[in-house]
């Protein structure tokens, strides 16, 4: 005999090829049939779905089949063709199963009729854009499925759920739980509690396991972001898009994913990309690896470029679960090679701080060589050209073989070259020319110009930092380096400095800046951009030649009045792209992509040349 107790006293006994089912000791239903599959579930809540099966090309009906909280237990029956049944509770109470509700991702608590209900969320519901607020009882406002994945009382591929009406409260607090961020409110006029977590199984139903040779956490403290491109395309076939999802499975096996730990997205590249999950949508080892085996085969044109441009501008967001100070990875498969260009895509990759890698498996032959439009596709799609970012296989039958290997690549943070960017690795102080000939409106010109420049960095408290230091005769530390850690309040800050008016220290102001903005230890390249429209009153080489022994590489914007050869003297070498000059104070927004350009290029040839 075959015997199962749950928490909640539920006990299932297999006899001799029937099936019982009693709670807290007492018969309550008996099924002297032959048992198709028996599972049996430990659920905390008590509640479990007794289900009949009608066997597949038989009259009778074979009864029971469970299906609700996995437990540790399964026995691995032929499982039933077609399912019914009934829900039945720990104190013996029932509800038929045509009272459990079907809802959707973004069906609200208020939506709901009965104040106690079991409600079947579908499968998906991560991708959904859905409003949660509170962290248990949520406002009736909220998502009922968004709700029960925060709470953790709801899988990958849906399930039951059952909700309890309340009382509305004050202040619903906001909290970020299973990748899922919840909001504050106020107050509202009523709320919801969730009770149990159930997972729907189907007739199809098994155990997801780890790829063989996979060992769980292997690589726990690869902490990072990854994005993963499947290629989909019609030239791989059903077949060996099965042999890839063994692959990215048996990689993502060795990672322990998890809140606090790795995150992992997937892409499909077909005739066009398709975002299958982000990063936050599953932080449970078993819920990824049942998604990327739940995978479907699309066919269509290797577009390869394609998938890395969208994963470039669209899939490392906060909202899909970025973190902020994560190396960003993005592991592009293929098939021989891509239908369409990859290189501008890459660079975009580049630019954006993604490490991009590529795994080719099945190299063309020679006589395929022909067809492919640019053989240097693999050098040109990577982070860098130096061998590390790059991986052929032979064969898609040989490429569980590899997963090791390319996961110590994957993991290797400080080989990331990628991940620092002009973007989000520079220091740059504005220097702003605040004299009397420059006149009010024209100051807020200026300030435009520095703000649409500030815009383009990623600036934030492990970013980019700005900081900005006005001048006349005297100096006025407008705010520092390190003043605000965010865009939005640097933005507000430098749009909110106010006009000085007075004489013209062009010197002093670059001494001053030297020894007060960048007076601190900081990461990264220190730009100063020195904004002016007339002549200064004192020497600039000697505090120019001086700010660039220590570092900082000098732009100077002239306008109007301000003499050439003043400007030439303060800048950096080259002088001639360091170098900028308007007749008008209206021609300095056009200098904006053209200092973001510069900066970009700076930082590349000075991180070529540093260790």
């Amino acid at each position: 005999m075959d015997v199962c107790i749950t928490e909640g006293g539920v006990t299932l006994s297999a006899l001799g090829g029937g099936f019982s089912f009693k709670v807290k000791g007492e018969q309550t239903l008996k099924f002297p049939a032959v048992i198709l599959r028996f599972l049996c579930f430990s659920s905390s809540s008590g509640f479990l779905i007794i289900l009949s099966a009608l066997e597949s090309g038989s009259s009778g009906e074979q009864k029971g089949s469970v299906f609700g909280n996995r437990s540790s237990q399964e026995r691995n029956l032929r499982p039933p063709a077609k399912i019914s049944g009934f829900v039945v509770n720990s104190d013996g109470g029932g509800r038929g199963l045509s009272d459990v509700d079907p809802v959707s991702c973004e069906t609200r608590g208020s939506d709901l009729e009965l104040d106690d209900v079991v409600v079947l969320c579908p499968p998906g519901c991560r991708r959904t854009r859905m409003s949660v607020f509170g962290t248990g009882p949520y406002a009736a406002v909220s998502s009922v499925c968004g709700a029960a994945l925060h709470r953790g009382a709801l899988g990958p591929s849906g399930g039951l759920v059952r909700v309890l009406k309340q009382r509305g409260q004050h202040s619903y607090v906001s909290s970020y739980a299973n990748g899922i961020q919840s909001l504050g409110l106020s107050r509202w006029t009523s709320s919801f509690s969730l009770s149990g977590r159930w997972t729907r199984f189907t007739a199809e139903t098994r155990t997801t396991s780890l790829p063989a040779g996979a060992q769980p956490g292997e690589f726990r403290d690869c902490q990072m972001d990854v994005a993963v491109v499947m290629d989909s395309s019609r030239n791989i076939g059903q077949r060996r898009f099965n042999l890839q999802k063994n692959f990215v499975a048996k990689l993502a096996a060795m990672l322990r994913v998890g809140a606090s730990g790795p995150h992992v997205g997937l892409i499909q590249a077909s005739d066009s990309p398709k975002t299958e999950f982000v990063l936050s949508s599953y932080t449970q080892p078993k819920d990824l690896l049942f998604a990327i085996k739940e995978l479907t085969y699309l066919g269509g044109d290797t577009n390869t470029g394609k998938a890395i441009l969208h994963t470039a501008e669209t899939f490392f967001t906060q909202e899909n679960g970025m973190r902020r100070g994560h190396p960003r990875v993005m592991v592009v498969m293929i098939d021989g090679w891509p239908s369409d260009d990859v290189e501008q895509a890459a660079i975009l990759a580049r630019e954006s701080g993604i490490n991009v890698f590529l795994v080719s498996v099945a190299k063309p032959a020679a006589e395929e060589l022909s067809m492919v439009a640019d053989r240097d596709f693999m050098k040109k799609a990577v982070c860098k050209d130096n061998g590390f970012f790059s991986y052929s296989i032979p064969s898609w039958f040989s490429t569980t073989k590899h997963a090791r290997s390319v996961m110590q690549r994957l993991c290797s943070l400080d080989s990331l070259l990628c991940s620092k960017t002009c973007y989000n690795s520079v220091n740059i102080g504005f220097l702003i020319d605040g004299s009397s000939s420059v006149g009010m409106d024209n100051f807020k010109m200026v300030l435009d110009f520095l703000a649409g420049i500030a815009q383009s960095f990623d600036i934030s408290d492990i970013g980019s930092h700005v900081g900005a230091v006005q001048f006349t005769y005297d100096q006025r530390m407008e705010f520092g380096l390190f003043d605000h850690s965010t865009k939005e309040d640097t933005m507000n800050a430098l749009r909110g400095i106010s006009y000085m008016s007075g004489g013209t220290s062009t010197g002093s102001a670059i001494s001053y800046a030297t020894q007060n903005l960048f007076r601190h230890p900081r990461r990264g390249h220190d730009f100063l951009v020195v904004v002016t429209d007339g002549q200064s009153y004192d020497d600039i080489r000697g505090p120019a030649m001086a700010a660039q022994r220590q570092g900082i590489t000098i732009f100077s914007v002239g306008v109007a009045w301000a003499p050439l050869d003043d400007l030439r003297a303060m800048s950096s070498e080259p002088k001639d792209r360091h170098t900028l000059f308007t007749r008008e104070f209206t021609g300095l927004l056009d200098f904006i992509p053209l200092v973001v350009r510069s900066i970009c290029q700076d930082f590349t040839e000075n991180s070529e040349i540093r260790p």
